[in-house]
C-alpha cells in the first residue's frame, strides 16, 4: 500500500497542540500542580455543584465520614444553613459525632448558626483530645457570647499546655467579656513567649477598654489599676472572618462570584446582654458605657474561620 503524501498545509498534531502544551506548562510553572488541580476543580465544580438536596444526604450519612463532613460544610455555608432542622443536626455532629473532623465542623456550623446557648456544649469541647475540635470550638465562641462560658474561655487561655493557636482564638474571643477576670487573663497573656498571641491579647485589650498600650503588660496593668472605669469605652466587638485572594479561575466563573463573609457581632451580644454581668454596665463603679464604633474594621491574627 503506498504512503499518503502529508498534505503541507495543515499543521500536523504537534505543531496545532504545542501552544496548548506551552500554555499548561506556563501555568503549572507559576501557580504549581497543586493549585493549578484545585482551582481546575473548583471551577468546573461551579457548572455542576452538588444539590441541597444532595448535601442534606451527605451531612446525614453516618457511614461515610468523608462525605459527612463534606455535606455539613455544603449546608453551614448556605444561605439556608440556619434551618431549624439542619441546626438540630450540626448540635448532635458537634458534640457527638466519634470523627474529630466531622465533629469539627459540625462545631463550626454551631458556631455560625447556634443559639447563645449552644455555646455552653462548644466550651465543652475546649477539653477533647483532638487538637482540631478544641481549635474549632475556640472559634466558634468567638460567634457566640455566653457570659456563663467566659470562665471557661480564659482559663483553658492561661494554660501554657494548650496550643498556640487556640490560645491565639481563646484570646480573641475574650475580647466581647468586659470583666476583671478577662483583663487579667489578657494582661497575662500578654507576657507569653507568642508574638502572636500578644498581639492578640492587646487586641482584645484595646476593645475591651478603648485604649492602646501594645504589648507592654506592665503599662497596661498599671492603667487598670490606676482607674475605675476601665470598661468604660469598651469598642463593639466584631468576629474575625477569613479572606483570600481570588484565584484565577473563579474569577473566570462571572456567574458565581466569590463572597466574603464580613465581621458581625455575635448572636446574643446586644444592649441586653449586659445585664448578665455582675456590673451591670461594663464598668468597674457603675458608670455608663461608652459605645465603641460598629464599623471598625477587624483584623484576625489566628486561623480565622
Amino acid at each position: 500500500m503506498p504512503f499518503r503524501r502529508r498534505d503541507q498545509s495543515r499543521p500536523s498534531f504537534a505543531t496545532r497542540t504545542r501552544p496548548a502544551l506551552a500554555t499548561l506548562w506556563f501555568a503549572t510553572s507559576f501557580l504549581g500542580c497543586d493549585a493549578l488541580n484545585e482551582d481546575i476543580n473548583d471551577f468546573t465544580e461551579k457548572f455542576s455543584p452538588p444539590t441541597p438536596f444532595q448535601a442534606a444526604v451527605w451531612a446525614s450519612d453516618f457511614n461515610d465520614p468523608g462525605l459527612q463532613r463534606k455535606g455539613v460544610i455544603l449546608l453551614s455555608n448556605a444561605t439556608f444553613g440556619g434551618d431549624r432542622t439542619y441546626v438540630d443536626l450540626y448540635r448532635v455532629l458537634a458534640t457527638e459525632s466519634p470523627d474529630p473532623l466531622v465533629r469539627s465542623s459540625g462545631i463550626r456550623a454551631l458556631g455560625r448558626w447556634g443559639e447563645p446557648q449552644d455555646a455552653i456544649p462548644i466550651a465543652d469541647q475546649l477539653e477533647n483530645d483532638y487538637r482540631q475540635v478544641r481549635l474549632e470550638a475556640a472559634i466558634a465562641l468567638q460567634r457566640i457570647h455566653e457570659p456563663s462560658v467566659e470562665d471557661r474561655i480564659w482559663r483553658r487561655l492561661i494554660d501554657e499546655d494548650e496550643d498556640e493557636a487556640i490560645r491565639i482564638e481563646l484570646a480573641i474571643a475574650l475580647g466581647q467579656y468586659p470583666t476583671d477576670a478577662a483583663f487579667q487573663a489578657l494582661a497575662l497573656a500578654l507576657e507569653d513567649r507568642s508574638l502572636a498571641l500578644n498581639l492578640a491579647a492587646a487586641d482584645s485589650l484595646r476593645i475591651l477598654t478603648g485604649r492602646d498600650f501594645g504589648i507592654d503588660a506592665p503599662a497596661w496593668l498599671s492603667w487598670y489599676d490606676s482607674t475605675d472605669t476601665a470598661f468604660a469605652d469598651v469598642e463593639t466587638f466584631l468576629y474575625p472572618t477569613f479572606q483570600r485572594p481570588v484565584s484565577f479561575f473563579e474569577k473566570l466563573a462571572f456567574w458565581a462570584p466569590v463572597e466574603f463573609e464580613k465581621p458581625a457581632v455575635p448572636r446574643g451580644l446586644d444592649d441586653s446582654s449586659e445585664e448578665t454581668y455582675e456590673d451591670g454596665d461594663g464598668s468597674k463603679d457603675g458608670d455608663e458605657k461608652t459605645e465603641g464604633d460598629p464599623t471598625r474594621t477587624y483584623e484576625n491574627v489566628g486561623e480565622g474561620s
